[in-house]
């Protein structure tokens, strides 16, 4: 009888949004909840407009309190299509600064219609994207109420950060995993307007990034080559001004109401920006040639205005060029030893 009474019990707290200390229950609806703190408690201080693109790795705490100041110190929520709630925990016991923390955890797509999920957004002071497989982020979400919602969020004047898959979707031109693989550098420069360089588009309206295709765990993985192979099938097909941002692995850009964003790291690394000079030379089938692509890095010394592309204190900076599907005199950060 008494273990009756507390799944009663349990159930209408999740019904109703009641704060927890552990994870919710699974649910049949396409989703599992995790609640860390006090969903009803007020949020302390104010909203604001930010950004926070994290490359992957290890978390940059003291980016995380910058992100959670930008939400008021209030309540945060956590998609994700994989793994538990432990970040979520993390961010609430050991980062602090968050009222509470919410993870929604999507097995189905049809989680994006449910009004819970919906209510749970709609609440939210910050929305933290994090990592995985970018293509169930977009199986899930795109045309949804879900995609609806996060951008509502950020005009409402409320940050939104992503990590690694996270950060994929983020910018206005992303690489979409949609062949269930993920494409290496060497592959997307040989064929960019191939079928294993999935880019989506129209998908998330971001402050700042609507001409910004985003990469992560970027030098530990050698992703300058597929990144600028991303940016040439976006010119090529959809929109010749777009650009490409890299991420470091253990970094994070923070980006302000202005546009106006400094680089947080747990270890190293830098934020890369790869500026192509004209429209690329790719066709379906071909190797990709581009004479001219400046690429500046930028480290914990800099700051990037998104608004204009111009970095102050750049860590390095130079212009490589791809022939026939290679990548020539790519810059590289200090110390760093030269591709051969």
């Amino acid at each position: 009888m008494r273990s009756t009474v507390f799944a009663l019990l349990l159930g209408l707290a999740l019904a109703w949004g009641a704060p927890l200390q552990t994870a919710s229950a699974g649910t049949p609806d396409g989703y599992t909840l995790f609640t860390a703190g006090d969903v009803s408690a007020p949020t302390p201080g104010a909203t604001e407009t930010a950004l926070m693109l994290m490359g992957g790795g290890d978390w940059s705490y003291d980016a995380f309190r910058w992100f959670l100041a930008k939400a008021g110190n209030g309540h945060l929520v956590i998609l994700r299509a994989s793994g538990d709630g432990e970040g979520g925990e993390e961010i609430y016991r050991d980062i602090g600064g968050a009222a509470s923390v919410q993870t929604l955890l999507f097995d189905d797509r049809k989680a994006a219609y449910d009004p819970r999920v919906l209510a749970i957004l709609e609440r939210a002071d910050g929305v933290f994207l994090a990592g995985g497989d970018q293509a169930k982020y977009v199986r899930f979400w795109k045309d949804t109420p879900v995609e609806t919602a996060l951008n509502a969020h950020v005009a409402r004047g409320r940050p939104i950060g992503g990590t690694s898959a996270g950060l994929a979707i983020l910018g206005g031109g992303g690489y979409g995993a949609m062949d269930d693989g993920s494409v290496d550098s060497e592959t997307a420069l040989k064929d960019p307007m191939g079928s294993e360089v999935t880019m989506v588009r129209d998908f998330l309206d971001m402050p700042y990034l609507a001409h910004v295709v985003t990469d992560t765990h970027f030098a530990v993985r050698d992703r300058l080559g597929r990144l600028i192979a991303f940016v040439a099938q976006t010119r090529a097909t959809d929109d010749p001004q777009a650009v490409g941002l890299g991420v470091d692995e253990d970094g994070a850009l923070c980006v302000e109401a202005n546009g106006v964003g400094r680089f947080f790291t747990a270890s190293s690394g830098y934020v890369w920006l790869v500026q192509p000079e004209g429209p690329p030379f790719a066709a379906p089938g071909k190797p990709l040639d581009y004479p001219a692509v400046r690429v500046t890095g930028m480290g914990v010394e800099g700051e990037i205005d998104l608004k204009t592309l111009a970095v102050s204190r750049p860590a390095f900076s130079g212009v490589a060029s791809v022939k026939a599907g290679r990548l020539l005199n790519a810059p590289r950060p200090p110390g760093a030893i030269a591709a051969p």
